[in-house]
């Protein structure tokens, strides 16, 4: 798994194999969102349309949502609305501005109540309008708009002028004299044009003089987000992702050996084989006992679930031949008639039903006497005079490198020599038939003096 690439068939198994402990994950995600919905109370948002009548550059625009946020504006509308404990500073948070299409300002506010929001928002656009009417009178130059006066006073005295010479003109039909009213009224319309074109370039006039609020804000219904259900759902999916990731970066860091070669290393000894073990229950679940135990049985998390599903093998016959196999390759590597010691970790549920199988069908050729070995803890038998080496059966994928090397060097402490390894594999069973008669497996005396008569394993 360190070097797989993560597919979504590797999602898909985590949430198949451990959805409890998901569910337990998002269940904790959602209580702690709700928690948090408790220690911020919801909110409700409105929004107050300004309309700025005239023509508007979009800079200008700006400036103008910024004046309805303001300190000034806002402190205007907290002083006027009076809330006990609430000042200007508190609403800067809860007061925003935007320009939309039209030349409309939308002034929002939020509150604890739809009553509050609707009454933040009427207020300050309110207080908007009259302040930048206010700048707007203020920054208006006196000079100016005499000039302005003056100006227009002077294109109507014009305009009269022109009417006269337009009437003195010769009032018959020939070409000079159609041609001098036609230029005559041409010069009248472009001076109207040329004061129409002076006072629309001067926002700050009776255009920003005119604003208007349209309207009172609307009541709202429905808190703003993010709202108590979108707390708690957040929360859920947010611990069940970390859960995920949390599974996933696991997996990639583990340091199970999975290969052959590796394991045969960490042992230093050579492969004898590798042999199938029918199972109908998840794959390396654990066996102990006590409240823990309980509790990793009921959370899903005795199962390994970075291990691919078993896969369907042949019948009895052929997973048969590859134990006799495995035995008739450990008769060749020691003929004589000396018995073996076949040492498996404890817990290993796969390597431990694997050794009850060879001991099963190695009958007394060779020899064989199973011990479970505890991995925290490694410490084999010592040598008698009926043992010449030990035998060590694994699952691939269950133990780490410095585990593996624990139960060698036990063996060697008690002067084993490891003759092979035999690797076991679950396998899907196809039928009840494909287990041997767990009685026909001889009991036999283990390390600890207590034996299995079931399996003919000691531990």
């Amino acid at each position: 798994m360190s070097d797989d690439t993560i597919r979504l068939v590797t999602i898909g198994r985590i949430i198949r194999r451990r959805w409890r402990v998901l569910a337990l994950y998002a269940l904790v995600g959602a209580l702690v969102g709700y928690g948090a919905s408790v220690l911020f109370p919801p909110r409700y948002t409105t929004s107050s349309s300004v309309l700025l009548p005239g023509t508007w550059e979009e800079r200008e625009l700006l400036t103008q949502t910024e004046v309805a946020t303001s300190s000034v504006v806002v402190d205007r509308a907290a002083a006027t609305l009076g809330w006990p404990g609430v000042s200007g500073s508190d609403l800067r948070d809860r007061v925003s501005a935007k320009a939309t299409d039209g030349n409309i300002i939308k002034i929002s506010g939020t509150a604890e109540t739809p009553e509050r929001a609707q009454r933040l928002s009427d207020q300050v656009a309110k207080d908007f309008v009259s302040y930048a009417t206010r700048i707007a009178s203020e920054s208006a130059s006196p000079e100016a708009a005499q000039e302005l006066a003056a100006l227009q006073q002077s294109v109507e005295d014009t305009s009269r002028r022109i009417s006269k010479l337009s009437a003195a003109t010769d009032p018959g039909n020939t070409v000079e004299s159609v041609q001098t009213r036609t230029e005559l009224e041409k010069l009248r319309t472009a001076l109207r044009e040329a004061i129409s074109t002076i006072k629309q370039a001067d926002p700050t006039g009776d255009e920003a003089k005119n604003m208007v609020v349209m309207g009172s804000a609307a009541r709202p219904t429905g808190e703003a987000p993010p709202t108590r259900t979108q707390l708690i759902a957040g929360g859920a999916l947010l611990f069940l992702l970390c859960a995920v990731v949390g599974h996933l970066t696991a997996a990639r860091m583990s340091r199970r050996l999975r290969g052959e070669s590796e394991i045969t290393a960490a042992l230093g000894s050579a492969l004898l084989g590798t042999v199938d073990v029918p199972v109908r229950r998840p794959t390396h679940r654990s066996e102990g006992r006590g409240p823990r135990a309980w509790v990793r049985r009921l959370l899903g998390l005795d199962v390994r679930w970075d291990i691919p599903a078993p896969q369907s093998s042949g019948d009895e016959a052929s997973r048969r031949i590859r134990y006799r196999r495995v035995c008739a390759r450990l008769r060749d590597r020691r003929p004589g008639p000396q018995r073996l010691l076949v040492v498996f970790p404890e817990g290993d549920e796969t390597a431990r039903r694997a050794a009850g199988h060879l001991v099963v069908e190695a009958g007394s050729d060779p020899a064989l006497r199973a011990v479970a070995v505890a991995v925290s803890r490694p410490m084999v038998p010592d040598r008698d005079h009926h043992e010449s080496g030990a035998l060590v059966v694994v699952s691939a994928g269950a133990w780490t490198a410095a585990e593996l090397a624990g139960i060698a060097e036990a063996c060697a402490d008690a002067k084993h020599a490891v003759v092979g390894v035999v690797l076991a594999g679950p396998v899907r069973a196809t039928r009840s038939a494909d287990d041997p008669p767990r009685a026909a497996v001889p009991a036999l005396v283990g390390f600890d003096g207590e034996r299995d008569d079931a399996t003919g394993v000691t531990g």
